[in-house]
């Protein structure tokens, strides 16, 4: 089947990159690709698998095109996607380095994919571990698991694994991928109940985060980054973060925070803190070292 294809042209400023970076899980990513201009990213959708390509033409025109029984549904949704939702006019800066990013990056709205289960597996798998034994993880499962996209696509571009596809995977499996029993549990609950956890995404907000929270494993911290990327919540703070506490403290005030100092610093911009945090991530601020960074473990080897 040949691809579909719609135009849609923002009256905002838009930086698509910016905007779609959220989803993008690290160097290698089986889901996602960009090809110069093009990017490409895949995902499960209602109606079935899709894969999504996005360029820009020069008069700001997004083109995109999506091949897979979900094109029409991931065509229908590219304007949300690319935070058409999003409403950036009504944040209000407090604090010099956030005021300078949100000038500087006009074009940074909070995207919106509408799908729980393509972003809950990632940051389910991105609990109490590092960054760069998440993405080992969401590669190998992705890669031995997920199905080819559909489409002409790029070399080795693969679909998320599907609920009944992470049902299936048998234990020793899980161990090679280098998951945990807790992150394991935790997917695999979600997986019994994905169809309800969708609901999350027209709910939004306190409430959307509270549907997510019913699953044993879904905390504070993990309905946070998937409301973040799913329906583009803009207060959706990660509580119990490794890092971000450190980072807002440094930027706003010279020194590291604690979650419950970052949430009372970032307290003047809700119900907008993520938008907050996520101005400071782009401003190019980077925190000062003072030890040697945390190294991996590998499950595999347990």
């Amino acid at each position: 089947m040949g691809a579909s294809t719609r135009e849609w042209r923002p009256d905002f400023r838009l930086d698509v990159a910016g905007v779609l970076a959220p989803l993008r899980r690290g160097p290698g990513d089986p889901t996602w690709f960009a090809d110069g201009s093009a990017i490409w990213r895949t995902g499960t959708t209602p109606d079935g698998p899709a894969t999504l390509r996005l360029h820009r033409r020069s008069d700001g025109t997004v083109v995109a095109q999506a091949w897979g029984s979900g094109a029409a549904w991931s065509l229908d949704g590219i304007p949300a996607l690319l935070g058409a939702n999003d409403r950036p006019e009504e944040f209000v800066a407090h604090h010099p380095l956030v005021a300078d990013a949100a000038k500087r990056k006009p074009g940074l709205r909070l995207g919106a994919s509408m799908r729980v289960w393509d972003v809950l597996v990632p940051s389910v798998l991105e609990q109490k571990v590092t960054g760069t034994e998440a993405r080992r993880s969401w590669r190998e499962l992705c890669r031995r698991f997920g199905d080819p996209a559909p489409g002409p696509v790029p070399d080795g571009l693969r679909l998320p694994p599907s609920p009944a596809q992470i049902r299936a995977i048998p234990d020793w499996e899980w161990h090679r991928a280098g998951v945990d029993l807790a992150r394991r549990r935790a997917i695999l609950a979600s997986a019994v109940v994905a169809h309800r956890l969708e609901a999350a995404c027209e709910l939004g907000g306190d409430r959307g985060r509270e549907l997510l929270r019913k699953v044993p494993g879904i905390g504070v911290w993990t309905a946070a980054e998937i409301a973040q990327r799913a329906w583009g919540d803009p207060d959706a703070v990660s509580v119990g973060d490794f890092h971000i506490p450190s980072v807002v403290g440094w930027a706003l005030l010279g020194r590291p925070l604690d979650d419950a100092g970052m949430l009372a610093e970032l307290a003047p911009y809700k119900p907008q803190r993520h938008r907050a945090v996520r101005y400071i991530e782009v401003s190019g601020f980077r925190r000062p070292r003072f030890g040697p960074r945390f190294s991996a473990k590998d499950y595999r080897a347990i």
